[in-house]
C-alpha cells in the first residue's frame, strides 16, 4: 500500500499594521499540499528541497526520496502566507510518513527558521489569533462575527523587497505609539471585546514606507474605516489590503473596490480559521 498525506493549511494575514512580524490571524482560504513516498528521487521545488533538508537535518531521520503536489487557492506574493503554507504542508506531511518525530509546535519553529519570521507560521500552524515571540507563539480563538475583507491586486510584492525599503531607524515616539497600538490589538483579540480594535491598526514601523509599493493604500484604508469597518492595514508585505469589521462586509468591500479603482483587484470575504493544519492520510494499492 502506498501512503499519501494531504495537508490542508490555512492563509494568514499577518502584521496587523504595528504588530509587525509578531501578529497573526489564520483565514479560511486553503491550499492543500500532498505528500507521498516515492521510488526515487524526484525534481522538487527549491521551496520544498529547502524544507525537506531542514526536517531530515533536525530530526536526523534517513533520507527517503518522495513527490509533492499542491492544489494553491491563496494567491502567491500577496501577504497572505502563500510560501509558509507550502513550508507546512511539506514539513507535516514528512512528519507523517517518518512516524511524527516532531510535535506541532515543532514543525512551527522549523517553518518560522524557513521564512525569516513567526507570523504566518503561527496561526497558519494553529489557528485563530496568534502572538508569535521568537520560538514561542500564544493562540486566541476568534469569532465568527469578525469579518476579514480582502482586496486582492493584481499583482505581486516579494517580501525581500518590501523589506528592503525599510528604514533601518525609526523615532522613538513613532516605536511608542506603535507598541501602544499592537499592544491594544492583542487585548482586543485576547479579550473577544473586537470594538477596541478600532484605530489600532496605525504604524509607524512599516506601513508609510510600503505605501510607496502600493500607492493606493492609504485611501483604501480610509474608504474601509468610512463604510464602517474596524480598521484596515496592509497584509503582510502585500499587496493585499486587510479590513476588518463586525458588520457590512459587502458594504465595506465595495468601497474598498472603489478606492482601488486604479487597479484590477479581486476582493474576498472571509472568517478566520480556528483549527490550523489538517492532516488526512489515503491509502492506494501501488501499481507498477
Amino acid at each position: 500500500m502506498r501512503q499519501q498525506v494531504i495537508v490542508r493549511i490555512p492563509a494568514s494575514t499577518s502584521n496587523l499594521g504595528p504588530g509587525f512580524d509578531c501578529l497573526g490571524v489564520a483565514l479560511r482560504i486553503y491550499n492543500l499540499v500532498a505528500v507521498s513516498r516515492a521510488t526515487k528521487r524526484e525534481p522538487l521545488a527549491p521551496i520544498v528541497a529547502h524544507a525537506a533538508d531542514l526536517f531530515f537535518k533536525r530530526t536526523k531521520r534517513r533520507r527517503f526520496a518522495f513527490s509533492c503536489s499542491a492544489t494553491e487557492k491563496i494567491p502567491r506574493s500577496r501577504g497572505l502566507g502563500s510560501s509558509a503554507t507550502i513550508r507546512l504542508g511539506v514539513l507535516h506531511g514528512l512528519n507523517e510518513l517518518a512516524r511524527r518525530p516532531l510535535d506541532r509546535l515543532s514543525i512551527f519553529r522549523l517553518c518560522a527558521e524557513l521564512e525569516g519570521h513567526p507570523d504566518n507560521a503561527g496561526p497558519s500552524s494553529l489557528g485563530g489569533f496568534t502572538v508569535a515571540r521568537g520560538k514561542n507563539v500564544q493562540r486566541f480563538e476568534v469569532s465568527p462575527r469578525l469579518k476579514f475583507v480582502l482586496l486582492i491586486p493584481d499583482f505581486e510584492i516579494r517580501t525581500a523587497a518590501a523589506r528592503r525599503i525599510l528604514p533601518a531607524d525609526i523615532p522613538h515616539t513613532d516605536a511608542v505609539a506603535s507598541v501602544g497600538n499592537a499592544s491594544a490589538i492583542t487585548a482586543a483579540f485576547a479579550s473577544r471585546d473586537y470594538g477596541n480594535l478600532r484605530g489600532a491598526f496605525v504604524d509607524q514601523l512599516h506601513q508609510p514606507f510600503r505605501a510607496r509599493l502600493i500607492p493606493f493604500l492609504p485611501r483604501v484604508v480610509a474608504a474601509a474605516e468610512s463604510a464602517g469597518a474596524l480598521g484596515a492595514f496592509l497584509s503582510g508585505s502585500g499587496s493585499t489590503i486587510c479590513a476588518v469589521t463586525l458588520q457590512n462586509p459587502k458594504k465595506v468591500a465595495a468601497a474598498m473596490r472603489r478606492a482601488g479603482a486604479s487597479t484590477s483587484t479581486k476582493i474576498a470575504i472571509t472568517t478566520a480559521d480556528n483549527r490550523g493544519v489538517q492532516i488526512s492520510i489515503q491509502k492506494s494499492a501501488i501499481r507498477n
